[in-house]
Formats: structure tokens, sequence, C-alpha cells
């Protein structure tokens, strides 16, 4: 009970950075890493960014490189139940105890400084330390928000990753896809390669060019490598894939054709790293996706009644969610279950999952920046969506409760629109953890 106690502690202490806000910079990073010994220069490392695609891209490329023998760490952002999910090492949560003693040790070490950092400055110092502690040999590192002013941009990497492009956290990274693709952009390094699924033209070409100066090359899905969906279900999706190699009927557990770039770009990742050195064999990428275990992406929690997890917080996220249900559940009702932050753009977010919901609950998640149930129902009321019934509920927990009592055999129980519901979701449904102002 003390260590779970003094965890509870040193999340809250980290939390409590959250009054600094969300500030874009690397001079805190960078004395971070200074007064801890440079942890990140002990390690290789592949830095993705991108405005969907990246926790999942990252999961997947970690696992190949595990199965390939590497001791691989892993930084992902946000987490759903627990602070430990977003530091793991060869897929294994870092333990309560290391987020104590890492806590203290950080905090000791800057206690003497003007140093005030951020969470999420204070979270990736201490994953850069525990990588380095651990003795990994690659890190697979996400970035918290845009990339050129990003805590994790203190890092070379061996190679860049820019999933997608798309309009969020436009309030910090400009109103404009070429902004918000500058921002994404400043990950780039000199001669570093680039993988991309990027296909909107004013985001490309903002790449490119970032790219040319740093004479960097760039690998460009659809151009130089591709995945064709083979087949697809409500777990998993099958695919062939086409770059340096062919590869037919890999197996991914997670499902949607919006996959498929996600993967088909963490192929060419272990494609490159094998021309750079580091060889990534055939076996490893079969086994490495068909074990992946990832959460919070269409997850199924519950079988009776059916529940499906997505945190899908953006339009783009949003409208790649609702394609994917009408594929898989052509005839099933579903019963929505939403709940956005504020500052997200709602409408852009309700205008693809109303319509393909017969019954929508509108609720809120806990935290100051989560929207009123009312707001989103004066939101869905703008989209005059008439035929769908609208409920709305005051807690995740009551909702899922109201949803299982209109739940029929043949439905299906969508939460979405923040990983703060679907966190939430997953912690009513029995998953224990320590519910949390999540950073998205």
């Amino acid at each position: 009970m003390k260590n779970s106690s003094q965890f509870t502690e040193s999340v809250d202490y980290l939390y409590s950075l959250q009054r600094y806000g969300i500030k874009l910079g690397l001079e805190n990073s960078l004395r971070l890493m200074d007064i801890l010994g440079n942890p990140h220069e002990s390690f290789h490392s592949i830095h993705i960014a991108g405005t969907n695609g990246k926790g999942s891209t990252s999961a997947m490329i970690a696992s190949m490189l595990k199965e390939n023998g590497f001791r691989v760490g892993l930084y992902t952002s946000p987490h759903l139940v627990s602070f430990t999910e977003r530091i793991r090492v060869n897929g294994v949560p870092i333990s309560e105890y290391d987020v104590i003693r890492l806590t203290a040790y950080i905090r000791n070490a800057i206690a003497h400084t003007d140093i005030k950092p951020t969470f999420f400055e204070f979270a990736t110092a201490m994953a850069f330390f525990y990588f380095a502690s651990e003795k990994i040999e690659w890190a697979v590192v996400e970035v918290g928000m845009g990339g050129r002013l990003d805590a994790t941009n203190v890092l070379t990497p061996k190679i860049c990753v820019i999933t997608n492009i798309g309009l969020d956290h436009t309030e910090f990274l400009g109103k404009s896809i070429p902004e918000i693709a500058f921002e994404k952009a400043g990950i780039i390094k000199p001669g570093v390669p680039v993988v991309t699924a990027t296909a909107e033209p004013l985001a490309l070409k903002v790449i490119k060019e970032r790219a040319e100066s740093s004479n960097s090359q760039v690998h460009l899905y659809g151009k130089d490598f591709k995945g064709i969906l083979a087949s697809m279900d409500s777990i998993h999706i099958e695919f062939d894939y086409m770059g340096y190699k062919d590869y037919s009927r890999l197996y991914l557990p997670l499902t949607g054709r919006h996959q498929l770039p996600n993967v088909s770009i963490a192929i060419r990742v272990c494609e490159i790293l094998t021309e750079k050195g580091f060889p990534t064999y055939e076996d490893a990428i079969y086994k490495g996706l068909s074990r992946l275990n990832f959460e919070g992406r269409l997850e199924c929690v519950s079988q009776s009644p059916y529940i499906l997890l997505d945190g899908a917080h953006n339009p783009q996220a949003a409208e790649a969610l609702a394609i994917t249900m009408e594929e898989l559940f052509p005839q099933g009702k579903v019963i929505l279950i939403v709940g956005i932050m504020k500052d997200k753009d709602i409408e852009g977010i309700l205008k693809p999952l109303t319509n393909i919901s017969q019954t929508v609950i509108l609720t809120k998640p806990i935290g100051e920046r989560a929207a009123s149930p009312e707001k989103l129902k004066e939101c869905v009321k703008n989209l005059h969506r008439s035929e769908a019934v609208l409920l709305t509920s005051s807690t995740v927990s009551e909702a899922l409760e109201l949803a299982k009592t209109l739940w029929k055999e043949g439905d299906v129980i969508l939460v979405t629109g923040s990983f703060y519901t679907t966190g939430e979701a997953k912690e009513v449904l029995g998953h224990s953890g320590v519910l949390s102002q999540l950073r998205e």
C-alpha cells in the first residue's frame, strides 16, 4: 500500500506541473538532459510526428524491432488509464516503483536550479533517463505536440517519421496546414531520412522543402512503398506490402483501412534500418505485427454488450473511424458515447460520427478541459441530425450504464471523442489505474 500511495503522490506532482502550461521550446529539455548526463545520447532513436497515427505506428515499429532481438524503449502519449503506459521497455510498462524513484531523483536534480519543467518535459526526461538506465538499444519516440519545439526534439534520430498532417492543436501550431506542417517538419535533422504518408499537397511541399534543405531523403507512401488491404474484420486486417521487398498476407490486430499507411510506414522504417546496417528480418516483421498489443484504437473491451473504444479526437481521425464503422457494421445499430475537449473542433468531430449513429449519448469526462454535454448537444443540433436520438449524461460512467440499457444483440456501443473519455471508460469497466488530466 505504501508504494501505491507514493505512486499516487508522484503522479499528483507530475500533474501539478500542468500549471506551467504547455510551453513549446527546447531550453528546459536541453538543460534537463545536461543535468541528467545526456541520457538521450546513449541509444539510437526513431522520432515520430504527425496529426494521427503516431501512437500505433510507434508501437508497430517497437514491436518489430523487439522481435528482431533488439532491446527497445517506447515513449508514447497520452495514456489511457495509468501514467506507466507512456514508458515501456520491450513492451513492459515502467513500474510504479521506478516512477516514484525517478520522480524523486529528477526533482532533487533540479531542486537548486531555476528550471520549471512542464509535465511533458519532466515525463520526457524521465523516459530518456529510464531508457538509458535500462541499456536499451533503440528508442521509438512519439512527439507530444508539433515537433520543432517539442520536448522530444532533443533527439538526433536515425529516421524521422511524419505520419500525416491535419488541423489539430491550432492554438499552438498554427491555423493553416502549411503552418502545422512547418512545425512537424521541425523534427527533420540533417541527412536523416524522412518517411511520410502525408497526402495533402501543401503539407507535402513544406516537408519536401525542409528535407531538401537538410539533405534528407523523403520516402513517400503510395509512391515509394504501399500497402494493399486483403481482408478486414472487427479486430484485424490482413494486407500485402510493396517496398524494397514485397510481403504478402501480413496480419495486424488493429482494424480499419486507415491503418494501412501507418503499418506500411512502420515496415518502411525497418527496411531503411536494414539498409543502414541494422537488419530487420522477415520473420520479425510478420511476428512483430501479429503480436502487437495496442490499446484504445477500435479496441473491443466487452463482447456482451459489444463495446468499442477509440481515441479519435480530431475531424480527420473521426472521419476515418466513421468509415471503418460503416465497413465493419453495415447493418448494426451504433450507440455512440462521445465526450470531447472544449478546445477541439467539436462540430468537425461530431459530424462524421453522428452520421453513423442512431443514438448519441453526449457526456463529459473528468477534467476542466472537457466540453459540457449541453455544449455538445448544441453542436449536434447545428449539424441538423434530426433523425438521431440525442441523450445527455453528466459522467462517462452514467453514459455507459445508459448505453447498456439501450443495447440489443447486434448493436455496437462506441466510446470516442477523446483519450480522456476512452481512458475513463476503460477504468469504469474495470481496468484499474489513476484517472487523470491526460494530455492530448
